[in-house]
Protein backbone atom coordinates (compact mmCIF):
# COMPACT_ATOMS: atom_id res chain seq x y z
CA UNK A 1 0.00 0.00 0.00
CA UNK A 2 1.19 3.51 -1.08
CA UNK A 3 0.25 6.16 1.56
CA UNK A 4 0.43 9.76 1.36
CA UNK A 5 0.48 11.18 5.15
CA UNK A 6 -0.57 15.12 5.18
CA UNK A 7 -0.72 17.72 8.02
CA UNK A 8 -0.64 21.00 8.55
CA UNK A 9 2.32 21.72 10.07
CA UNK A 10 5.76 19.96 11.24
CA UNK A 11 4.42 20.03 14.87
CA UNK A 12 1.50 18.05 14.64
CA UNK A 13 3.56 15.12 13.53
CA UNK A 14 7.03 15.05 15.14
CA UNK A 15 6.45 12.26 16.90
CA UNK A 16 6.14 10.16 13.53
CA UNK A 17 9.14 11.75 12.50
CA UNK A 18 11.53 11.03 15.09
CA UNK A 19 9.97 7.64 15.33
CA UNK A 20 10.96 6.47 11.48
CA UNK A 21 14.55 8.12 12.03
CA UNK A 22 14.95 4.80 13.67
CA UNK A 23 12.46 2.35 12.08
CA UNK A 24 11.83 1.60 8.97
CA UNK A 25 7.89 1.78 7.25
CA UNK A 26 6.51 -1.99 7.83
CA UNK A 27 6.43 -4.72 5.31
CA UNK A 28 4.85 -3.78 1.90
CA UNK A 29 3.98 -0.31 2.87
CA UNK A 30 5.16 2.73 1.17
CA UNK A 31 4.71 6.39 1.14
CA UNK A 32 5.54 9.97 2.09
CA UNK A 33 4.95 12.92 4.58
CA UNK A 34 3.90 16.24 2.81
CA UNK A 35 3.40 19.49 5.27
CA UNK A 36 1.05 21.15 3.79
CA UNK A 37 0.77 24.59 5.50
CA UNK A 38 -1.99 25.85 7.69
CA UNK A 39 -5.55 26.56 5.50
CA UNK A 40 -7.36 25.31 2.93
CA UNK A 41 -5.92 27.09 -0.15
CA UNK A 42 -2.53 25.59 0.91
CA UNK A 43 -3.69 22.42 1.18
CA UNK A 44 -5.29 22.03 -1.82
CA UNK A 45 -2.48 23.36 -3.82
CA UNK A 46 -0.37 20.60 -1.90
CA UNK A 47 -2.70 17.78 -2.35
CA UNK A 48 -3.48 18.33 -5.33
CA UNK A 49 0.34 18.76 -6.82
CA UNK A 50 1.29 15.59 -5.11
CA UNK A 51 -2.03 13.22 -6.32
CA UNK A 52 -0.89 14.36 -9.81
CA UNK A 53 3.05 13.63 -9.48
CA UNK A 54 2.26 9.88 -7.88
CA UNK A 55 -0.71 7.51 -7.80
CA UNK A 56 -1.63 6.77 -3.74
CA UNK A 57 -3.92 4.04 -2.44
CA UNK A 58 -4.44 6.19 0.65
CA UNK A 59 -4.01 9.82 1.40
CA UNK A 60 -4.73 10.34 5.41
CA UNK A 61 -4.64 13.83 6.60
CA UNK A 62 -3.98 14.01 10.27
CA UNK A 63 -3.53 17.23 12.92
CA UNK A 64 -5.75 18.69 15.47
CA UNK A 65 -8.90 19.87 16.34
CA UNK A 66 -11.30 21.99 18.28
CA UNK A 67 -14.41 20.06 19.56
CA UNK A 68 -17.80 21.74 19.52
CA UNK A 69 -18.88 19.01 22.37
CA UNK A 70 -18.49 17.57 25.51
CA UNK A 71 -18.18 14.21 24.56
CA UNK A 72 -15.26 14.63 22.83
CA UNK A 73 -12.39 15.58 25.23
CA UNK A 74 -9.14 17.68 24.65
CA UNK A 75 -6.57 14.17 23.95
CA UNK A 76 -9.68 12.20 22.10
CA UNK A 77 -8.86 11.08 18.58
CA UNK A 78 -11.43 10.41 16.07
CA UNK A 79 -12.30 9.55 12.53
CA UNK A 80 -13.63 13.09 10.65
CA UNK A 81 -16.38 10.74 8.04
CA UNK A 82 -17.76 14.16 6.80
CA UNK A 83 -16.60 17.55 6.26
CA UNK A 84 -18.27 21.05 5.51
CA UNK A 85 -17.47 25.09 4.82
CA UNK A 86 -18.08 26.94 7.78
CA UNK A 87 -17.64 30.15 6.67
CA UNK A 88 -17.86 30.13 2.89
CA UNK A 89 -20.92 32.53 2.64
CA UNK A 90 -22.26 35.85 3.31
CA UNK A 91 -23.32 37.68 6.62
CA UNK A 92 -26.59 39.00 6.27
CA UNK A 93 -27.95 41.37 9.16
CA UNK A 94 -26.94 38.99 12.07
CA UNK A 95 -27.52 35.77 10.18
CA UNK A 96 -25.15 33.75 8.17
CA UNK A 97 -25.87 32.45 4.39
CA UNK A 98 -23.67 29.19 3.51
CA UNK A 99 -22.30 29.62 -0.17
CA UNK A 100 -25.39 26.92 -1.27
CA UNK A 101 -27.94 28.93 0.65
CA UNK A 102 -26.67 31.62 -1.50
CA UNK A 103 -27.10 29.71 -4.66
CA UNK A 104 -23.83 29.73 -5.84
CA UNK A 105 -23.67 25.94 -5.60
CA UNK A 106 -25.89 23.28 -5.63
CA UNK A 107 -25.86 21.42 -2.43
CA UNK A 108 -25.98 18.15 -4.29
CA UNK A 109 -23.58 18.29 -7.05
CA UNK A 110 -20.73 16.15 -7.24
CA UNK A 111 -18.80 15.63 -4.68
CA UNK A 112 -21.42 17.21 -2.23
CA UNK A 113 -23.99 15.84 -0.50
CA UNK A 114 -26.51 18.09 0.82
CA UNK A 115 -23.51 20.78 1.38
CA UNK A 116 -21.08 18.08 2.95
CA UNK A 117 -18.40 15.90 1.98
CA UNK A 118 -18.49 12.18 3.22
CA UNK A 119 -15.80 9.58 3.09
CA UNK A 120 -16.44 6.54 0.94
CA UNK A 121 -15.57 4.21 3.57
CA UNK A 122 -13.59 1.27 2.22
CA UNK A 123 -12.17 -1.93 3.81
CA UNK A 124 -9.07 -0.25 5.05
CA UNK A 125 -11.25 2.49 7.27
CA UNK A 126 -12.08 -0.54 9.16
CA UNK A 127 -8.51 -0.22 10.26
CA UNK A 128 -9.66 3.41 11.82
CA UNK A 129 -11.01 1.62 15.19
CA UNK A 130 -11.73 5.38 16.04
CA UNK A 131 -15.00 7.58 16.89
CA UNK A 132 -16.46 8.92 13.75
CA UNK A 133 -17.57 12.71 13.98
CA UNK A 134 -18.29 15.71 11.85
CA UNK A 135 -16.25 18.09 11.05
CA UNK A 136 -16.10 21.73 9.82
CA UNK A 137 -13.52 23.90 8.61
CA UNK A 138 -12.82 27.87 8.55
CA UNK A 139 -10.88 30.03 7.95
CA UNK A 140 -11.16 31.60 10.96
CA UNK A 141 -11.04 29.96 14.16
CA UNK A 142 -14.16 30.37 16.05
CA UNK A 143 -12.99 32.75 18.93
CA UNK A 144 -16.11 34.42 20.68
CA UNK A 145 -18.98 33.38 22.32
CA UNK A 146 -21.28 34.57 18.79
CA UNK A 147 -19.57 33.31 16.49
CA UNK A 148 -19.35 29.64 18.65
CA UNK A 149 -23.29 29.84 19.16
CA UNK A 150 -23.79 30.72 15.51
CA UNK A 151 -21.84 27.76 13.96
CA UNK A 152 -23.25 25.25 16.39
CA UNK A 153 -26.64 25.94 15.84
CA UNK A 154 -26.35 26.28 12.08
CA UNK A 155 -24.10 23.31 11.36
CA UNK A 156 -24.03 21.08 14.16
CA UNK A 157 -21.06 19.25 14.02
CA UNK A 158 -18.06 17.91 15.92
CA UNK A 159 -14.78 19.60 15.29
CA UNK A 160 -13.42 22.44 13.70
CA UNK A 161 -10.34 22.20 11.91
CA UNK A 162 -9.00 24.95 8.94
CA UNK A 163 -8.13 22.10 6.46
CA UNK A 164 -10.28 19.10 6.35
CA UNK A 165 -12.80 20.13 3.67
CA UNK A 166 -9.63 20.76 1.25
CA UNK A 167 -8.51 16.98 1.99
CA UNK A 168 -12.31 16.15 1.33
CA UNK A 169 -12.97 17.38 -2.16
CA UNK A 170 -9.77 16.88 -3.74
CA UNK A 171 -9.48 13.41 -2.77
CA UNK A 172 -13.45 12.93 -4.01
CA UNK A 173 -12.26 14.77 -7.42
CA UNK A 174 -9.25 12.87 -8.13
CA UNK A 175 -11.49 9.72 -6.60
CA UNK A 176 -8.55 8.70 -4.35
CA UNK A 177 -9.34 7.12 -0.70
CA UNK A 178 -9.32 9.11 1.93
CA UNK A 179 -9.15 9.20 5.61
CA UNK A 180 -9.19 12.58 8.08
CA UNK A 181 -8.33 12.00 11.85
CA UNK A 182 -7.81 14.54 14.42
CA UNK A 183 -6.85 14.78 17.89
CA UNK A 184 -8.86 17.18 20.14
CA UNK A 185 -6.49 19.79 21.68
CA UNK A 186 -9.17 22.21 23.09
CA UNK A 187 -12.85 23.26 23.36
CA UNK A 188 -14.43 25.58 20.82
CA UNK A 189 -15.05 28.65 23.39
CA UNK A 190 -14.30 32.16 23.66
CA UNK A 191 -10.39 32.17 22.74
CA UNK A 192 -7.90 30.94 26.09
CA UNK A 193 -4.93 28.89 24.66
CA UNK A 194 -4.39 28.61 28.26
CA UNK A 195 -6.61 25.50 28.74
CA UNK A 196 -5.69 24.23 25.10
CA UNK A 197 -3.94 20.50 25.74
CA UNK A 198 -1.83 20.36 22.47
CA UNK A 199 1.26 18.60 24.02
CA UNK A 200 -1.30 15.67 25.14
CA UNK A 201 -3.22 16.16 21.52
CA UNK A 202 0.18 15.48 19.36
CA UNK A 203 1.37 12.79 21.43
CA UNK A 204 -2.38 10.90 21.38
CA UNK A 205 -2.58 11.73 17.49
CA UNK A 206 0.66 10.21 16.68
CA UNK A 207 0.69 7.30 18.82
CA UNK A 208 -2.49 6.27 16.91
CA UNK A 209 -0.92 7.08 13.54
CA UNK A 210 1.94 4.75 14.58
CA UNK A 211 -0.05 1.95 15.26
CA UNK A 212 -2.21 2.38 12.07
CA UNK A 213 0.67 2.22 9.45
CA UNK A 214 2.25 -0.49 11.72
CA UNK A 215 -1.01 -2.41 11.39
CA UNK A 216 -1.19 -2.10 7.24
CA UNK A 217 1.61 -4.59 6.94
CA UNK A 218 -0.75 -7.24 8.61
Amino acid sequence: MNILIAAATDAEIAPLNAYFQTASLPGTITGGVIITGVGMLNTTYELTKHLHAARYDLVLQVGVAGSYVNTLKPGDVVFVTSDQYGDLGAEDNGSYLDIFEMGFINPNVTPFINGKLLTPLLPVHNRIKLPQVSGLTVNTVSGNERTVAQRKEKFHCDIESMEGVALHYVCLREKVAFAQVRAISNYVTPRDKSQWQMKDAIINLNKWLIDFINSLAY
